[in-house]
């Protein structure tokens, strides 16, 4: 089932000039990047964003982090994305994530693990349109290999 998810490289990853070697891993797996910009997140969208954390003690220091530089948002297409991107990530916590995943490869600690990924299609489509308006993302065919723009 083709789907599109939400993935944001962190702060870190834009810091560490990392984000080639991120976006090399989706492409060659066959995804397809389908709207991306960097952007310098705001507190007010960073609170909506992690809003389901709101009462954790973490909470503050999250926004502080990815309010702190730049991130690089994306919305990628693929058969079945959702669940192909968490796979590539790896476990939240990079301790636990395996190597040969982004955060097994190159996330330091919990609160420094480089990237998100939408975890549902209803979180998916939350978070795109918090960062993306529809005339941001556009259309892959992928029947003829094709981009198609309105």
């Amino acid at each position: 089932m083709m789907e599109k998810s939400f993935v944001m490289m962190k702060p870190d990853a834009v810091q560490r000039r990392i984000m080639g070697k991120i976006l090399t891993r989706f492409e060659e797996k066959g995804l397809q990047i389908v709207a991306a910009k960097l952007l310098k997140i705001d507190e007010d969208l960073a609170k909506e964003h992690y809003g389901e954390h709101s009462e954790k003690p973490f909470f503050n220091d999250l926004v502080s982090y990815i309010t702190s530089s730049p991130s690089f948002a994306m919305v990628i297409e693929g058969d079945d994305a959702i669940s192909l991107i968490r796979k590539i990530v790896g476990a939240t916590n990079p301790k636990e994530a395996d190597l040969g995943t982004i955060r097994g490869d190159f996330a330091m600690d919990m609160g420094r693990n480089i990237i998100h990924a939408s975890d549902s299609p209803a979180s998916a489509e939350r978070e795109i349109s918090l960062f993306f308006n529809e005339d941001e993302i556009c259309e892959y065919k992928i029947a003829d290999d094709s981009w198609i723009y309105e």
